[in-house]
C-alpha cells in the first residue's frame, strides 16, 4: 500500500510538472502581446510546474516541496490580484492591497517556519512539532482566505463577465479546498495524511485541462466589477477583519494572563460589539465606505447605468406622491449622496424664487433668492459653484457680486448647479453637504453638467406644459364665450322681434301673457349662459333618456312662434333616446338660422317622423339657401358665416351636440330655394333598445 501511494504521488506530481509547464509555454506562445493578467497566469502555471518538479525530485515532505507549494500559492494569489485590477482604475488601489496583503504576509511567514523546522528538528522534537503545526495552521489560514477571495472576485464581477472566469475560479476553489482539508486533518490528528499528500498531484493534474479551457474562453482575462456587490463584499471583509482583530486581542489577553484576564476579555468583546453596533449602521460610515470603494476599486466614481436608471425612475416613475419639482431636486441629490436640496426657478419677471425643497426645511431662503446679477452670471457661464471654494475665495471663476448673501450664510449649502437649457437658465439646484465632505473632481463636474442639462430640459418642458395648459384654459373659455355670444345674439334677435310685435299687439291680453313668459324664459337662458362662462363649469349635460319628441320639439316651437310663423307636423307616438336639453339647444340653433335666412316672411316647417332606426327631425325654410362648396367647407367650421354680423357658431355647435348624442346632422340646401336641416336621433321603441344605446353612448 505504501509503495503504491509513493508511486501514485511520484507520477501525479510528475504529471503536474509536465502539464503545467506545457500549459505555461502554450499560453506564452499563444498571445503575441501579453497583458498583465496573461503574464500573471503564465507565472502561476510555471510556479505550479516548479512545485510538481520539486516534489518529484526532493520528495513530498522536503523543504523544497514546501517552498514550491508556497511559490505556487503566491503565483495564484498574484493572478487573482491581476484579475481584480483588470476591472479597476490604473492607479494602485491601497485599500485592495490591504485585503490581499494579509494573505501575502501569511505566505511570506511560511519560509521562516520552514527554516525553524530545519533549525529545531535535530535538537528538539517538540519544537519541530510545534513548527510543523504552525506551518499547517498558516496554510489553513491561507486556504480559507484564498477561498474567500475567489468567492469575492466571482461575486463582485458583473453578471456578463462571470462566464469568462467561472472555470479557473472553480479550479482554484477545488485546489484550495483540497489543501484546506489536507492541512486541517493534519493539524487535528498531529499527523501528516500521507494518502492526501500522495493524491494531491493527481488532483492538480486533473485541474490542468480546466485551466486550459478557461484560457481559450477568456484569452484577455478582463472582468467588470459590480459596484453593489463590491460594497457588500468589502463590508463583509471589513466585518471579518473586525472579528479577527477581536479574536487576536482576546487571545493576546489570554497569553498575558493575570487575575482579571477573563473580565478584560469580556469587557473587550462587549466594548467592541457596542462600537460596531454604533458605527456599522451609520449613514456617515456607509458614505465613507462608498467613497473609499469608488476611489480605490473603480476607474470611474459612478456606475453610470445604475445612476441613470435611478434618475429615470425618480423623474419619470415616482414610487411616492412627491411633486415634480421635489423629484427634480431628489434625482440630482441622490446621485451625489446629498441628504437635501433646494430648487430655484424663475418667475414671470425672471427673478429666482424658491420652487421646492427636499429634506431641507431649515434653509432660510428669501422671497427673491437671487440678485440682479445672479441669473445673467449663471446663464452666461453655467459655472458650478462649490460653496466652500466660493467662501474662501479660491474659486477664481466666480463673480462674488452675483452670489446672494444667503448662500454664504447657509452653512449646509454645498454645491450650486445651474440648470441651463439652450442657453437659458431654467433653474438652480442647491445641494446640501453630504455626510462625508469632499471636493469635486472632473468626473463630478461632468456628471453635474449632464444631469443639470437633462433636468433643465424637464423644467423647460414642464414650463411649456403649464403655458400650454393655460392657453388651453383660455381657448376653452373663448370657445364657451363664443357659444354664449352666439346664443345671446339669438336672444337679442328674439327680443328685438318681440319688441316690434309689442308695438302692434301690446293691448291684447293673450300677447301680454305670452310676452311675460318669453321674457322669463329669456332671463333664465341668460343666467344659464353666464354660468357656462364660469371656470368651474365643466359643460356637463343631463343624462340621456327616452323622451316624447312631439312634446320636446313643440316647446321649442312655442317660444319661436311668438316672433315668426312656424308650421309643424309630427308622427304620433314618436319617442327618441337623447338628452332633451341638448336637443332643445340644437333646434334653437336650427330654427334661428332658418328665421335669419328667410327674409320674405314665409313660414318655417318643422316635422318629425320615423326613418329606419332613427327619429328624423327636419327644419325646412324657403330662404336664400347655401352653395355646395359652403356646405362642404365652411358651414360647420366655427366663425364662418354668410349672415351680416353672424358668428358662425350655431351650425358648429349643433353638429357637435348631435354627435355627442350619438346622432347625425344632415344638410340639404339649394341656392334661392331654401334649406332643410335633418337631425337624426336614436329611436327608443323598446327598453332593450334604450339600454343598448345608453351602453354605446
Amino acid at each position: 500500500m505504501g509503495a503504491a501511494l509513493a508511486l501514485a504521488g511520484f507520477w501525479g506530481h510528475a504529471a503536474v510538472g509536465f502539464l503545467y509547464a506545457a500549459l505555461a509555454i502554450w499560453v506564452f506562445h499563444q498571445f503575441g502581446t501579453r497583458n498583465r493578467q496573461q503574464l500573471s497566469l503564465i507565472a502561476a502555471l510555471a510556479l505550479t510546474a516548479f512545485w510538481g518538479v520539486a516534489t518529484v525530485l526532493a520528495g513530498p515532505y522536503s523543504q523544497w516541496a514546501s517552498f514550491g507549494e508556497t511559490a505556487r500559492n503566491l503565483g495564484w494569489l498574484g493572478f487573482l490580484f491581476a484579475l481584480l485590477k483588470s476591472g479597476e482604475s490604473h492607479k494602485h488601489p491601497q485599500t485592495i492591497s490591504m485585503l490581499y496583503g494579509a494573505l501575502l504576509l501569511v505566505l511570506l511567514m511560511q519560509p521562516l517556519v520552514d527554516a525553524a523546522i530545519l533549525a529545531f528538528a535535530p535538537s528538539s522534537a517538540a519544537a519541530a512539532a510545534a513548527s510543523i503545526e504552525t506551518m499547517q495552521l498558516l496554510r489553513m489560514i491561507f486556504a480559507i482566505g484564498a477561498l474567500v477571495l475567489v468567492h469575492n472576485l466571482y461575486t463582485v464581477s458583473a453578471p456578463d463577465a462571470r462566464w469568462g472566469i467561472q472555470l479557473p475560479m472553480a479550479a482554484l476553489a477545488a485546489a484550495w479546498t483540497y489543501d484546506l482539508n489536507l492541512n486541517t486533518i493534519g493539524y487535528l490528528t498531529d499527523n501528516q495524511p500521507s494518502e492526501l499528500i500522495a493524491m494531491r498531484g493527481i488532483a492538480f493534474s486533473l485541474l490542468a485541462p480546466v485551466f486550459a479551457y478557461g484560457t481559450r474562453r477568456n484569452s484577455q482575462w478582463r472582468i467588470r466589477l459590480s459596484r453593489s456587490v463590491t460594497f457588500q463584499s468589502v463590508s463583509l471583509l471589513a466585518i471579518g477583519a473586525y472579528l479577527l482583530i477581536m479574536l487576536l486581542l482576546a487571545t493576546a489577553l489570554q497569553l498575558v494572563g493575570g487575575t482579571y484576564v477573563r473580565l478584560a476579555q469580556i469587557s473587550l468583546i462587549i466594548g467592541m460589539s457596542l462600537a460596531a453596533m454604533m458605527i456599522l449602521p451609520s449613514g456617515k460610515f456607509r458614505a465613507w465606505l462608498n467613497v473609499i470603494i469608488a476611489k480605490n476599486f473603480f476607474q470611474h466614481r459612478y456606475d453610470y447605468r445604475t445612476e441613470w436608471m435611478r434618475f429615470a425612475e425618480t423623474i419619470g416613475f415616482p414610487s411616492d406622491a412627491a411633486p415634480f419639482h421635489e423629484r427634480v431636486v431628489k434625482s440630482l441629490a441622490d446621485i451625489f449622496d446629498s441628504p437635501g436640496g433646494l430648487l430655484l426657478t424663475r418667475d414671470s419677471e425672471s427673478r429666482l424664487v424658491l420652487q421646492a425643497r427636499w429634506n431641507w426645511p431649515t434653509a432660510d431662503v428669501p422671497t427673491y433668492a437671487g440678485n440682479s446679477q445672479t441669473v445673467p452670471f449663471l446663464e452666461r457661464t453655467g459655472h458650478i459653484l462649490l460653496m466652500e471654494s466660493v467662501r474662501d475665495g479660491s474659486d477664481s471663476m466666480v463673480d462674488h457680486k452675483a452670489i446672494p448673501q444667503w448662500l454664504y450664510d447657509e452653512a449646509r449649502a454645498w454645491v450650486v448647479v445651474p440648470l441651463v437649457h439652450f442657453g437659458r437658465l431654467a433653474g438652480v439646484a442647491v445641494l446640501a453637504n453630504p455626510p462625508v465632505k469632499r471636493g469635486l473632481d472632473w468626473e463630478d463636474l461632468d456628471m453635474m453638467r449632464v444631469v443639470g442639462r437633462q433636468l433643465a430640459s424637464y423644467l423647460a418642458e414642464a414650463t411649456s406644459q403649464e403655458a400650454l395648459t393655460e392657453s388651453r384654459q383660455f381657448e376653452q373659455f373663448n370657445r364657451r364665450f363664443a357659444f354664449v355670444m352666439h346664443d345671446i345674439k339669438n336672444l337679442v334677435s328674439q327680443l328685438s322681434i318681440l319688441a316690434r310685435n309689442a308695438e302692434k299687439h301690446a293691448q291684447k291680453p293673450e300677447f301680454q301673457a305670452d310676452m311675460i313668459e318669453t321674457l322669463k324664459s329669456s332671463v333664465g337662458k341668460m343666467n344659464d349662459l353666464l354660468a357656462r362662462l364660469s371656470q368651474h363649469s365643466q359643460a356637463r349635460h343631463s343624462a340621456m333618456a327616452a323622451f316624447d319628441v312631439e312634446k320636446a320639439v313643440g316647446s321649442v316651437i312655442h317660444d319661436k312662434r311668438l316672433i315668426y310663423p312656424i308650421e309643424s307636423d309630427f308622427s304620433p307616438g314618436l319617442s327618441a333616446f337623447a338628452d332633451p336639453g341638448r336637443v332643445e339647444t340644437i333646434l334653437n340653433h336650427l330654427l334661428q338660422n332658418a328665421i335669419d335666412a328667410t327674409e320674405d316672411g314665409s313660414p318655417i316647417r318643422v316635422s318629425a317622423s320615423r326613418q329606419d332606426d332613427w327619429v328624423a327631425i327636419r327644419v325646412s325654410d324657403k330662404g336664400c339657401g347655401m352653395t355646395e362648396a359652403f356646405v362642404a367647407n365652411q358651414l360647420f367650421k366655427p366663425f364662418e358665416s354668410t349672415k351680416p354680423g353672424g358668428f358662425g357658431i350655431g351650425a358648429y355647435e349643433a353638429r357637435a351636440l348631435a354627435q355627442s348624442l350619438g346622432g347625425h346632422l344632415h344638410v340639404d340646401s339649394r341656392v334661392g330655394k331654401g334649406t332643410r336641416m335633418t337631425l337624426l336621433l336614436p329611436v327608443a321603441d323598446k327598453p332593450e333598445d334604450t339600454a343598448d344605446i345608453e351602453k354605446a353612448a
